[in-house]
């Protein structure tokens, strides 16, 4: 009875997510394809077309996989941090916490949600990408795999922006000044083979820089960084923040008062 009752708990909690982002779409899902075709347009034809090839890929080749993975980034974040902090400002989270479900449940159901949106975005992205260039996957087995990874992390950092969120406003700051300069130093639009060995190793600390290149192996069936490795680092930070959340939803930090 118990597992039977956290699972339509965690059913509920997934398809709640996802009424909430399909039913406002023109604010979710489009802006990110148009924002992305705008990328396409602006540094894949109109710049890309003035550079050489990148790992004998066309510059526009090149970068698609880095701007999915963006956008699954963005998106699997967004939505739960600003889901979750709802819940807390609309005081829905008291509902949860009385219920008789585990924390874990509470969890993957946000996180779950986070992925469903993130997935649903890439693909949509992929789909414009369509309209520029075209690509034959490399693998889609790691390509999968690598997005589902990266839009769980995500989501599993939204979670604990938005359980330490005390306004609106703070729900912006991490994306902002944290998620934004790191995505753009990941490697999106450039191989880090062309920066200087100082800013190569430098760019190794930024765990964006395995997502991408990993996704970019996915496809393309090139990358900056060894897969395996890429796999080890998503996977490492997902059990690093997965703990922090159940610990901070098991002491009710930001959300008991």
């Amino acid at each position: 009875m118990y597992l039977k009752d956290n699972f339509t708990a965690y059913k509920t909690i997934v398809i709640k997510e996802i009424l909430r982002f399909s039913r406002i779409w023109i604010q979710t899902i489009i802006p990110p394809a148009v924002t992305m075709g705008l990328y396409f347009v602006i540094f894949g034809q109109l710049i890309g077309s003035q550079l050489n090839d990148i790992d004998n890929y066309s510059y526009m080749d090149y970068i698609v996989p880095g701007l999915i993975i963006m956008s699954i980034i963005t998106n699997s974040y967004s939505n739960v941090v600003s889901s979750f902090y709802s819940t807390k400002f609309h005081h829905h989270i008291e509902e949860l916490l009385i219920s008789p479900i585990a924390n874990f449940t509470i969890l993957a159901g946000y996180v779950s949600g986070g992925v469903a949106r993130g997935l649903i975005v890439g693909v949509v992205v992929t789909l414009v990408s369509l309209f520029f260039t075209r690509i034959e996957i490399h693998s889609f087995a790691v390509t999968l795999l690598i997005a589902v990874l990266t839009a769980t992390l995500f989501s599993l950092a939204g979670l604990i922006n938005a359980i330490f969120a005390k306004s609106f406003d703070d729900i912006s700051i991490v994306p902002t000044f944290v998620l934004t300069p790191l995505t753009y130093l990941g490697g999106v639009f450039y191989s880090i083979e062309m920066l200087p060995e100082f800013w190569q190793n430098i760019s190794l600390f930024n765990p964006v820089l395995y997502m991408v290149n990993g996704f970019r192996m996915g496809m393309l069936g090139v990358s900056d960084a060894s897969l395996l490795t890429a796999i080890m680092i998503i996977i490492g930070f997902i059990l690093m923040l997965g703990s922090i959340c159940l610990w901070l939803l098991h002491k009710g930090i930001g959300i008991k008062k």
